[in-house]
């Protein structure tokens, strides 16, 4: 599983906006300026972000973007499952992928779903709270 630079980009985003909260909407251009981001990268991932229901947007003089919930309730897993689309380490375990053909007797599907099991149940396990509370040097990289 290799998580593509939207995704890490979305978590940074995402702690820019807790770290800036007192500010009120925060407009796009500032967080990007911060994060070292351009402005056109920034406009692939917000509509992700707000479709999720994980930022609100308002337009126009004032406006910008805020979390629409706490960082206690926003776990990574949900923040990279809707800028990767899925976690799913092999293509037969990605939603909607047609059945296949080897299911019967694949001796290494179980292993599989076991990989993605933990990988979900980590990064589910990890708010954006979290990462407010670690250090810069702790196992967190993103």
């Amino acid at each position: 599983m290799l998580v593509s630079t939207r995704g890490r980009y979305a978590l940074r985003v995402m702690i820019d906006l807790v770290e800036h909260v007192a500010s009120g909407y925060i407009p796009m251009k500032d967080v990007a300026q911060r994060q070292g981001i351009s402005l056109k990268y920034m406009e692939r991932i917000m509509p992700l972000l707000v479709k999720g229901n994980l930022v609100d947007a308002v337009q126009g003089k004032g406006g910008g973007y805020r979390l629409e919930k706490s960082p206690w309730d926003i776990s990574v897993g949900e923040i990279l499952r809707l800028t990767e689309g899925s976690l799913a380490p092999i293509a037969c375990l990605e939603p909607d992928a047609p059945a296949c053909p080897h299911v019967e007797d694949c001796r290494t599907l179980s292993m599989w779903k076991g990989f993605q099991k933990m990988a979900d149940d980590y990064f589910n396990g990890i708010t954006i709270g979290d990462l407010m509370r670690a250090d810069p040097g702790d196992q967190y990289v993103i």
